[in-house]
């Protein structure tokens, strides 16, 4: 197998260069076998320490070589995504709860140079033999103190000691100050701290609520800012149907993203809301770090966090990559600000109309990969067959068994018409409006 080099990857993914975080933590990396990288949400650490790590793996050997451990299942996706889109040529996989355990193994018949997952089902695997540690190098503990936050403790002792020859540590996290657990074995790691990088380009601002039910100013604050994409935060997922039913009711279209949601319905709203069918989602603080989600104009705070670095995570949604956003306090007359918080200004709301809905649609088709089908072969299908233009096809998704594609609105009805139960290459497939 030919190995890429690091100027083909970066053309493949369309990026010019490497951001200074980037380039810093790549040396580290390769210089070291303790690196902890700290750097906020949205800067690319992924990529960060997938390059060097991909660089680092042996094309003779047909054992897993090195391990990505992420706290939620939308990482653990969209870091075998990045991987994939490399396209070095090492076999990754991903496994994680909520989905047949019989799925995992079959893709893992062929053992991968990378896998990827959530620490409970990588135990799992561990445990029962169908993923072998015994040649596992290097782990990357991706956002680890949310994975220890969020009660993965025992797993993650688990894996360590299920790994006889690790000898890389590579931890990243967005949030200054975490102590790193005993079980980990970090003795001096070099630290790479980009977490002051970028923060001035966010913007705080108050907006004031005249009653403590503050459903209808949040109403009015979405008007106002004319539509997104923007997430508003929720402490709760009972908050979140209420929300819902109301902004509902009063015709703003959004979606929802909560941890007590179907994996599959938590995928689509993460998958709509990045091609634009959803201009809004309503979440909980799954969504505040560690999903692939596109440039964010706002976020409101709806509930207060709790602690400050809910806060900073939230807030880490916008402001990315040296991009300007801005976060909304809502919060009633009367309501005490926690102590971490501290406003730049409050927005007054000028009266508005509801903001457009999108005008985009996002269809299911269901073939992916596995049946060489490739977003070109999806494009061109869609613009030949269909008579769409190319401006009427947006963001194209594909995954192992399926994708999911944006088109414009008022053809989506004539697109499911002319191919559902059609051929695209091989396969006949069923296309529908998700």
């Amino acid at each position: 197998m030919k190995q890429k080099n690091q100027k083909e990857i970066l053309a493949k993914l369309g990026i010019a260069e490497l951001n200074d975080m980037q380039k810093e933590a790549q040396l580290a990396i390769h210089s070291t076998d303790e690196v902890m990288l700290l750097s906020p949400t949205g800067t690319g650490k992924t990529l960060a320490f997938l390059l060097p790590t991909m660089s680092e793996l042996q094309t003779t050997d047909s054992n897993p070589q090195a391990m990505v451990i992420a706290p939620s299942r939308e990482l653990a996706i969209q870091i075998e995504q990045v991987a994939r889109e490399m396209g070095t040529g090492h076999k990754v996989n991903v496994v994680y709860g909520g989905r047949h355990f019989s799925k995992d193994k079959q893709e893992l018949n062929t053992p991968p140079a990378i896998i990827v997952g959530t620490p409970g089902r990588l135990a799992d695997h561990l445990r029962r033999g169908t993923v072998d540690g015994a040649a596992i190098s290097t782990v990357i503990l991706d956002e680890f103190d949310k994975s220890l936050e969020v009660g993965f403790e025992d797993e993650m002792k688990e894996i360590l000691l299920a790994l006889p020859q690790l000898r890389k540590k590579i931890l990243t996290s967005a949030t200054a100050g975490v102590e790193v657990p005993a079980f980990v074995q970090m003795h001096s790691p070099l630290v790479v701290d980009y977490l002051a990088d970028g923060v001035a380009k966010l913007n705080l601002r108050s907006i004031v609520s005249p009653t403590k039910d503050k459903l209808h100013s949040l109403y009015e604050a979405l008007c106002h800012l004319g539509g997104g994409p923007g997430i508003v935060f929720c402490n709760y997922k009972d908050s979140i149907q209420r929300v819902s039913d109301y902004l509902h009711d009063h015709g703003i279209p959004h979606g929802t993203f909560y941890g007590g949601m179907e994996q599959k319905d938590r995928e689509r709203a993460l998958i709509k809301f990045r091609n634009g069918s959803h201009q809004l989602l309503l979440a909980t603080d799954l969504a505040a770090r560690g999903i692939d989600v596109p440039e964010i104009r706002f976020i409101i705070h709806y509930h207060l966090p709790h602690r400050a670095e809910e806060f900073i995570h939230r807030n880490g949604r916008t402001a990315r990559m040296h991009k300007e956003g801005t976060a909304y306090v809502l919060h009633w007359d009367g309501e005490d600000l926690p102590d971490f918080i501290h406003l730049d200004r409050q927005e007054y709301l000028a009266e508005a109309p509801v903001p457009d809905a999108s005008v985009w649609t996002t269809l299911f088709i269901s073939g992916g990969r596995q049946d060489k089908i490739s977003k070109g072969d999806i494009a061109g299908t869609l613009m030949k067959r269909c008579g769409l233009s190319s401006e009427q096809v947006g963001i194209i998704e594909l995954k192992q068994d399926c994708a999911f594609v944006a088109v414009h609105s008022t053809s989506a009805s004539s697109v499911i018409t002319q191919l559902n139960n059609q051929r695209i290459k091989k396969r006949k497939v069923r296309v529908y409006e998700v």
